[in-house]
This record gives C-alpha cells, sequence and structure tokens, in this order.
C-alpha cells in the first residue's frame, strides 16, 4: 500500500513511519515541521524518506501530499490538555480546522481509507460502578472537592464512592477540555467523511502514550515525559493530586503497530473506533516510582496539587482491538520493562516549548 502519514516528524507518527516502512509498505509523510516544535528534520527519521513540508491546513499542500495514496495515517495534531485560554482556538484551527481540508482531498482523490488518531480523553472521566445504582457517570469533580483534597468522584444519585470499571469504546463521551473536545470533533468529521465517500475510517483511541521522541519541557506534553524532564533536571517528579488516579501506559511501539493493524480494518461508509491500551492499568504515582527507580531517583514526590479539566480514572477495555473481527491488536511491551527503557531514552527537544505535534 501507498500510504501517507501526517505528522510524520512526530512522537507517535514518526514511530508509525518506521512500522509501516518495515512491513514493506510505501509510506509517504507530511509535516508541517513548525520551529515551535522541530528544530528542522528530525534525524530520526530515514535519509530516503520522502517527507513534504507543509501545514495539513493548506489545501495545496495537502492536495499534492494525498494523491495516489491508499491510506491516510492522521497524525498531524496539538496534543495535551491545554493550558490557557489561547489554546482553544489553536486546537480548534490544527486539530478540527486541519482534519476537515485533509477529509476534503482524501474525497476529492478517491483516497478510500482514513486511519485517525483519536484519544481516550474523548471519554471525559472513565466508567464507574456505585454498588446501589450500578454504572453511573459522575459528574465533573468541583474545584471546592479538589481544592480540599477529596479526588475521587461520586454517585450522582447517592453520592457514594464509586468503583472504577473498565471503559469500552461504545461508553457515553464526553470530552472536558479543549483538546479532547478537537479529537471527538475529528472523530465526527471523519464519520462524517465516511458517509459521504462510502470510505473506511478507523480511530484509533490512544490511552497514555509514553517511549522515545516524547517531546520535552513542555507543559503540553504527556506526564511522563514531563516527569522524565524533571528527572534529567535533578528534580523529583511532581505527582498531582494523591497518585491514585489510574491510567493506562502503553508504549509507543505498540501504537505503531496498531497503526499497521488498522490499515484494512474497518468497513466502507462506516467509522470503527478502538481504545489502545496496554489492557494493565498503573496509577500515576506508580508509574512516577517506576520511571524515577529505572532512571536512578530522585524518588517522585506527592503533592496534592491538582488541574481543572483532569478527571480521575480512565481505565481502558482492550477487548474490541483484540478481536479477530476488530484490529487483531494486543500490546507487547511489558510495564516493566517499558519504563526501564524510557528511563534512558532520548526524548526531542522543543525548539520554543510551545505546543507539541
Amino acid at each position: 500500500m501507498r500510504i501517507l502519514v501526517t505528522g510524520a516528524a512526530g512522537f507517535i507518527g514518526s514511530h508509525a513511519v518506521d512500522v509501516l516502512r518495515a512491513a514493506g509498505h510505501e509510506v509517504q509523510g507530511l509535516d508541517s515541521l513548525t520551529p515551535a516544535v522541530h528544530n528542522g528534520r528530525p534525524d530520526y527519521l530515514p535519509s530516503d524518506f520522502d517527507l513534504s513540508v507543509g501545514d495539513v491546513r493548506d489545501p495545496d499542500a495537502v492536495r499534492r501530499a494525498v494523491a495516489g495514496a491508499d491510506v491516510v495515517c492522521h497524525q498531524a495534531a496539538l496534543v495535551g490538555l491545554g493550558v490557557d485560554l489561547s489554546d482553544l482556538s489553536a486546537y480548534s484551527d490544527v486539530n478540527v480546522t486541519g482534519t476537515a481540508v485533509l477529509l476534503e482531498a482524501m474525497g476529492r482523490a478517491g483516497v478510500p481509507r482514513l486511519v485517525l488518531a483519536s484519544s481516550m480523553v474523548v471519554y471525559g472521566e472513565g466508567a464507574y460502578d456505585c454498588a446501589t445504582h450500578g454504572r453511573v457517570r459522575p459528574a465533573a469533580r468541583s474545584e471546592d472537592d479538589l481544592r480540599a483534597g477529596r479526588f475521587e468522584p461520586r454517585c450522582p444519585a447517592c453520592g457514594e464512592l464509586l468503583v472504577t470499571a473498565t471503559i469500552g469504546e461504545d461508553a457515553p463521551l464526553d470530552p472536558r477540555n479543549a483538546y479532547a473536545a478537537s479529537k471527538l470533533a475529528q472523530e465526527h468529521l471523519a464519520a462524517t467523511w465516511a458517509r459521504m465517500t462510502g470510505g473506511s475510517a478507523v480511530a484509533l483511541r490512544y490511552h497514555n502514550v509514553y517511549g522515545p521522541r516524547m517531546p520535552r519541557d513542555t507543559p503540553y506534553s504527556g506526564v511522563a515525559a514531563i516527569f522524565r524532564s524533571s528527572l534529567e533536571a535533578g528534580r523529583p517528579p511532581q505527582v498531582y493530586e494523591d497518585g491514585q488516579q489510574r491510567r493506562d501506559f502503553v508504549h509507543v511501539h505498540d501504537v505503531a503497530r496498531a497503526n499497521l493493524a488498522a490499515l484494512r480494518a474497518g468497513a466502507p461508509g462506516t467509522l470503527r473506533a478502538f481504545n489502545v491500551a496496554s489492557g494493565e492499568p498503573h496509577t500515576v504515582g506508580e508509574m512516577a516510582a517506576a520511571l524515577a527507580a529505572a532512571f536512578g531517583g530522585p524518588a517522585p514526590e506527592v503533592t496534592g496539587k491538582y488541574r481543572l479539566g483532569d478527571v480521575r480514572h480512565v481505565v481502558a477495555s482492550p477487548a474490541a482491538a483484540a478481536a479477530d473481527d476488530g484490529l487483531g491488536f494486543r500490546a507487547h511491551t511489558p510495564f516493566p520493562a517499558g519504563m526501564a527503557e524510557f528511563a534512558k531514552a532520548p526524548l526531542r527537544r522543543p525548539v520554543s516549548g510551545g505546543l507539541a505535534a
């Protein structure tokens, strides 16, 4: 297959390029190489890799890039929770408008398949069970509760503490920050494109991805890279809340393999979403401790600080992705081995500390 990877110079995109090329596909890249993120073409891209420099919002650049492609693997995005009101327009512009421009070009060029990098943030909070009321959806946590150190969501009906459950792809979607809203908008646009063109779209809802080439020293990066940046600076990782919030940390090599598996998944005229996760949840505190131990210290500090918009627990069910009628994908990298590798792996230094791609 001839595959276009957008965001090919980025963290996940570059690993997808490696895996797709190793599988024998003809791969081309599109990346803006924005100076806020990249200081020119990264040296980890193969020297013979065909990378076009262009913005996903530029119709002419995108039209040229999609010509002749069998599949587009859409990784280009601004990522992270967002730290300022100005991020609202930035996420909407790059992630939503950029995806719309890409889908229009794909439709006009007759490109029949899309693999979309989505995110677990579209769920908002994860799945919870109440002993009395069964499966419930807690409201966003109040700042009063967070300030008082009451971090666990409570049942909206009776106020009792909840038990965390795994979240499947059929869960209600409830994005709770600007980045999450932009990722859900991408899914909606992709579903519309599939219905209008008869194309096949697969949305990969990445959980907490970590690994080599993550951007460092930026508040927009993933928590694993933020902790790793602290360790390199000789500072203890600062763990927010009480450190007991649960996530699924999945290695970028496995995420790249999921993109390979998604090339032939899906059905014409539809979008199908899959969790891409390890299936082995850990607390943020456990991740910080494992990373610090592998790095050689200092030990993490639990601060009790919080960020509005953060969710408490998101624990994925990887069953749909693993099924034969899904992707046939299972993560291979064990948590201890992945953290040990990541503790020593090279990170990418953003040029200006701006939003990461």
